[in-house]
């Protein structure tokens, strides 16, 4: 279950009348037991409280007693023997009219309230329900709370006004979802006035059989859209004459109101009933957005970009200079006018903008410093000179680009009373400025010099409505000229193959001119380079979240070598790390951050997450597109092995149609009934065959073989239908196949040597890359890399840690899974001079490793190497395979990852600045 499910079953579970004895399962139930779990607590069978109640295991202790005797009880659970044993982080207490918990793993208060009102505090039990991001969840309850029953307005007023969720209506339904939340908003911050409080009109002026709903809220809109002085000409009813004139364009235009059921008139007063004092625009706009998007609405409440994670983009690109301008300043009253006057300046641009999470965040932490500034010049009154409009944003879709507008319009509010007091908030709040900021349109084809320009070029247009938007030019001048400007945001994650025509479309219309391998690019390449462009023509740093691939693989030449083209370099980066919702057990998407810029810091800063999620920061001379502190080198993929490593090819390629391919049970009867020799029956392996166990064998015959396999019958007819097949084929190149069927199409084995086998494909979640030492008659497929007749000191350099960091970085990803390459992957593999000891070693480690998977038979590759279930002498061999190999490297254990793939780079670099030195050092050695 995700939040928003969670906190609609605590909210139902609220109205019901109070069931002591039930209260305790259904609360359980709310949080996702499932009914076999609350069957076996029922009959007592998991059930172990010692005070009558119901205890779960690692999760709670609940009780539910006589009226008043609620704190005592929470006491008793606290004390309770039995809450120790279970080790259950949760104690509650309640008698339908207070509700008492605690968290005992924490230092958080405990909840006090009312019975009514404790899903309020849903969040609080998160943990319940698997999903750790709570803290974030906690302080965004509210919001949560909030998006769940505008989506049930949403959907109820959908219901009966079907005509509202066409494509040529949908706009308007956004629109007027658009609206209610400012209203809600208002009435609750005093902007609306305590005498045109928005619900209670809609309560007092409609019929309780909602017949005329809409035509009351039509008026209300309308009413806000009409200055004061012109209300009598323009027929306003006195009723809705309370509401000030709001301007902006958020009322103009339209006044049409969807009609309204029963049901949705009170989910529309509930809604109104909420706090929205409470609400975190930052927040509530990621989640609001999904409301209005039918293929989003399934994961509603999970569209959530943390806090923390908006400024592990932020603090690097620019907000920490400004926090050290300001620590550097103190109380030196010029030097803080400076700043501030610097930051009056600033602009912050995300082209992909979604709800504007990004945007509020750069506008709230820059008005804390700037009140800060304020506070130590004395001057805590003083009107902000920070701009809305110097936030600009792209979106492509129109609900959350007006969701971004509205945000950020509430965050200033509310940043006005935090610094300067409700009474001047409210003063300089209404009417609002009908000048738009954020533009609805595709932020690949439009010029973002028009839409952010460098300089104020003055107006181009003036609109109307503050969700009007003409797509081809910049609507308002800056209000201050002359300062930096920011990029920055979370582009679409779309890799290559997921990309639809018009995605592919706009990548080519940026890189069809520059390179021809554009279209293995993911699409927020186009991002990238959008914003180096940029960056040519202004003074510009930008920085995305992006998923890790684009610093991986062949990715990194095609992209990176053009933005360095740019004169763009690598300012900062944070790697690899999980961009998490706030779904449960939810691992996330493995994303990256760079931050690229022409002005660059005397040092690179890098920035990776360690072992208890704390971020460990590097300073270093530079960062190159592999995110490794080094040269801005681009592994390219080489013929032969650039160290003293044995020949790596593909295994053989059968293109025969299935006729020389068979499973065990074929293969077994080929030879009982149908008398052919075992010898030509072959094991036959790829990456999913060595992986997981799977028998399959082929048929093999050599040259001089030939002659005596085809007087067999059964293999005539398949040898028959190869050869059919392959002259039917209108590639030239498999016609003269057909001179050949009892062969491969592409042979690389004799047949009778010995092979190491690397898979072409594995899981993620592995430790260490699958390989394996395979006997002599065993043949390898092209779905499969092999070393044939190599010394098995090759094998234990592939199954090492340091291999699979060095494939997973420079060969890059297929979806999720390591994708190996020879070329690209072994044969660049930085590999220090071997003595004949060191081969000897790594021998050994390599059978002991062998030896080990053999005393597990018949467990599988994929059994063996499961993250979770890997024997424990299987991995002291994997470690000691890897102590030996990094001590020939550096002469002990490399510390972490990071300083694996430095070393990695620092050798290839060398290898390759003389490559003839390397390729003479290749022809005295023998394999």
């Amino acid at each position: 279950m995700n939040p928003v499910e969670i906190e609609e079953a605590i909210s139902a579970l609220a109205e019901q009348p109070f069931d002591a004895e039930e209260f305790p399962y259904a609360f359980l139930e709310a949080f996702g037991n499932k009914e076999t779990t609350l069957r076996r607590l029922r009959k007592g069978e998991s059930n172990k409280s010692d005070l009558g109640g119901v205890l779960q295991t690692n999760n709670i202790h609940i009780a539910t007693c006589k009226p008043g005797d609620v704190t005592r009880t929470l006491g008793a659970l606290k004390a309770s023997p039995a809450t120790e044993r279970a080790k259950a982080r949760f104690v509650l207490a309640t008698d339908g009219d207070l509700f008492e918990a605690e968290d005992r793993t924490t230092d958080d208060a405990p909840i006090s309230c009312t019975y009514s009102d404790f899903p309020n505090h849903f969040g609080f039990f998160l943990p319940l329900a698997g999903i750790t991001t709570v803290k974030q969840v906690r302080e965004s309850s509210f919001d949560i709370r909030a998006t769940s029953r505008l989506n049930r307005l949403y959907v109820e007023l959908l219901k009966d006004n079907p005509e509202w969720g066409t494509a040529q209506r949908r706009h308007d339904v956004n629109h007027f979802m658009a609206r209610l939340i400012f209203c809600f908003f208002a009435e609750d911050t005093e902007i609306f006035d305590s005498s045109a409080a928005f619900t209670s009109a809609i309560e007092t002026m409609s019929a309780k059989d909602s017949s005329n709903t809409h035509e009351v809220i039509s008026e209300l809109f309308r009413a806000m859209n009409t200055k004061a002085e012109a209300h009598a000409a323009a027929g306003v009813p006195r009723w809705a004459g309370r509401f000030p004139y709001v301007n902006g364009g958020l009322f103009s235009g339209s006044t049409d109101v969807p009609r309204f059921s029963r049901i949705a008139r009170s989910y529309l007063l509930h809604i109104g009933s909420l706090d929205w004092k409470k609400i975190n625009p930052d927040i509530f706009g990621s989640m609001i957005q999904a409301v209005a998007d039918d293929d989003e609405r399934g994961a509603l409440g999970m569209h959530y970009t943390s806090v923390p994670n908006i400024l592990k983009v932020l603090n690097p690109l620019f907000l920490d200079d400004l926090s050290e301008k300001l620590d550097e300043a103190g109380d030196n009253a010029r030097m803080l006018l400076n700043l501030r006057k610097r930051m009056s300046k600033i602009r912050v641009f995300d082209p992909a903008c979604g709800s504007g999470n990004f945007l509020v965040i750069a506008y709230k932490e820059m008005r804390a410093i700037e009140a800060e500034i304020n506070r130590r010049r004395d001057e805590a009154d003083r009107r902000s000179e920070i701009p809305l409009t110097n936030f600009r944003g792209i979106e492509l879709r129109d609900f959350p680009a007006e969701i971004a507008r509205l945000a950020l319009i509430i965050a200033e509010y509310q940043c006005d009373v935090l610094y300067r007091g409700q009474k001047e908030a409210l003063r300089d709040f209404l009417p609002l400025d009908a000048q738009n900021w954020i533009t609805c349109g595709n932020a690949l084809r439009l010029d973002w010099l028009s839409i952010c320009p460098p300089t104020g070029t003055g107006v181009k247009h003036h609109a109307d409505d503050l969700f009007h938007t003409p797509l081809n030019q910049a609507q308002i001048d800056f209000e201050n000229e002359g300062g930096e400007t920011y990029i920055c945001g979370n582009p679409p994650y779309k890799g290559s193959q997921g990309q639809t025509d018009d995605q592919k479309s706009d990548l080519k219309a940026i890189f069809d001119s520059r390179t021809a391998n554009w279209k293995s690019l993911d699409y927020v390449s186009g991002w990238f380079m959008k914003a180096a462009d940029y960056g040519t023509k202004t003074t510009a740093a930008s920085a995305f979240v992006s998923t890790n691939s684009i610093c991986q693989g062949r990715q990194v030449d095609t992209l990176w070598s053009l933005i360095f083209a740019t004169m763009h370099e690598i300012a900062f980066a944070h790697t690899s790390f999980k961009w998490a919702n706030l779904a449960s057990h939810n691992a996330g998407v493995t994303v990256v951050i760079v931050g690229i810029a022409r002005d660059l810091p005397a040092f690179r800063r890098l920035y990776s997450t360690g072992g208890r999620e704390e971020t460990i920061l590097r300073e270093l001379e530079n960062i190159n597109p592999y995110l490794v502190g080094g040269p801005n080198i681009m592994v390219q993929p080489s013929p032969k092995p650039l160290s003293d490593l044995n020949d790596m090819s593909f295994g053989n390629m059968p293109n025969e149609g299935g006729y020389l391919l068979l499973n065990q049970a074929e293969a077994e009867e080929a030879v009982a009934r149908h008398g052919v020799r075992r010898c030509f029956i072959r094991p036959f392996l790829g990456s999913q065959e060595f992986i997981r166990g799977q028998e399959r064998r082929c048929i093999w015959v050599t040259d001089a073989e030939y002659a005596e396999a085809k007087k067999n019958d059964w293999l005539a007819d398949r040898f028959e239908s190869v050869r059919a097949q392959r002259a039917a084929s209108n590639r030239s190149t498999t016609k003269q196949l057909a001179k050949v069927p009892y062969r491969f199409g592409e042979v690389r084995q004799r047949g009778d040597e010995t092979a190491i086998v690397v898979p072409s494909v594995s899981s993620e979640t592995r430790e260490y890359l699958p390989v394996g030492y395979l006997p002599p008659g065993a043949l390898i497929s092209n779905l499969a890399f092999a070393l044939y007749d190599a010394p098995v000191w090759n094998m234990a350099l592939i199954a090492s840690r340091l291999h699979l960091m060095w494939i997973a970085t420079v060969c890059g990803k297929m979806k999720t899974d390591f994708r190996y390459s020879n070329t690209l992957g072994w044969n660049t593999f930085p590999v220090p001079t071997l003595t004949e000891k060191n081969k000897a070693d790594l021998t050994h480690c390599a059978e002991d490793i062998l030896l080990t998977r053999e005393a597990h038979f018949p467990a599988t590759i994929a059994d063996l190497y499961d993250p979770d279930a890997m024997p424990a002498d299987l991995r002291e061999a994997h470690e000691r395979n890897d102590e030996v190999l990094e001590r020939i490297y550096i002469g002990r254990r490399f510390k972490n990852d990071t300083e694996r793939l430095e070393k990695l780079f620092e050798l290839y670099t060398k290898m390759t600045a003389n490559p003839n030195k390397t390729s003479k050092a290749r022809q005295g050695t023998s394999a």
